[in-house]
This record gives structure tokens, sequence and C-alpha cells, in this order.
């Protein structure tokens, strides 16, 4: 074999190593987009609210009352997949936006990590938002608190 045909091997081999690489990253890439986005399809009324969106295609897995806790009156856990991102870092904008359009209010500075607490006039909620799921507790207000602690 001369060295016109080995460099022609070489040369065809290193193409096809490009080529499976270029395949290999752009698989991964679109395996990666559609697994770590979720995706919400309009929104419903929470039943624990009449006044709390939550997304229509997320499945409510469990429903909770506290009649003896101290903050919490009841609460709602939903399984939407990804919806806050890996570990449940990054917070779903389009829903704290639809609750913002819905008059719901932030406070910011009572956020703790993955807890969000809002208000809309007497009513407080917190959202707790994880990778796969997020929890909504509705708070007792102030005045029910003071009352309840005597």
């Amino acid at each position: 074999m001369n060295t016109k045909g080995i460099r022609l091997g070489l040369l065809t081999v290193s193409l096809l190593s490009v080529l499976l690489l270029l395949f290999f990253i752009v698989w991964t890439q679109r395996l990666t987009n559609s697994n770590s986005t979720y995706e919400i399809k309009g929104y419903v009324t929470s039943a624990m609210h009449r006044d709390i969106p939550v997304p229509a295609n997320a499945k409510l897995i469990e429903s909770a009352a506290y009649s003896d806790h101290p903050t919490q009156s009841q609460s709602e856990t939903y399984e939407l997949k990804h919806i806050g991102g890996e570990q449940g870092l990054y917070p779903p904008e389009e829903y704290f936006q639809k609750l913002h359009e819905a008059g719901w209010t932030e406070l910011k500075e009572e956020r703790m990590g993955h807890i969000h607490v809002l208000y809309k006039e007497e009513v407080r909620i917190a959202i707790e938002i994880r990778e796969d799921t997020f929890q909504i507790f509705l708070l007792h207000s102030d005045e029910n608190h003071r009352q309840n602690l005597g």
C-alpha cells in the first residue's frame, strides 16, 4: 500500500470520527432538551381555592388538611415533570407570571429556598417547587394564627 492510500484511509477515518462526534453531540443535546423542560397546557382552578391557578396538565397526587398545624390549613401536591428544572433549582417563570396575572404578589423577603410565599387580598399561600412536583399550601391568615395561639 502506498502513502497516498494510507493518507486517504486516515482522512476517511478522521471524517467518520468527526461525523460520529457531531451526531453524538446533536443526539445528546436533543435528548437533554426534550427531557429537561416542562410544558404547561393551560390552567385550571385549584380545588383548594378558586383564585389559585394550576397548570391543567399537572396531576394532583395528594390533598391534605392540617387542623392543628400552626401555619398551614390545607395543601395540594401536583406532579408535572421537570417543572422546577434540575433539582428544583429553576422556578417556572411562566407559572409565576400566571399567578401574578391572577393577582398574586410574591413576598420575596419571605422566600426560603424552594418555597415562595404569595398573597392576594387576605389570603396567603406558599408554593414549594421541586424538580417534578410542586406543592401549594394555603396558610392561616395572621389573625387566625393569633387566635389559634390564644
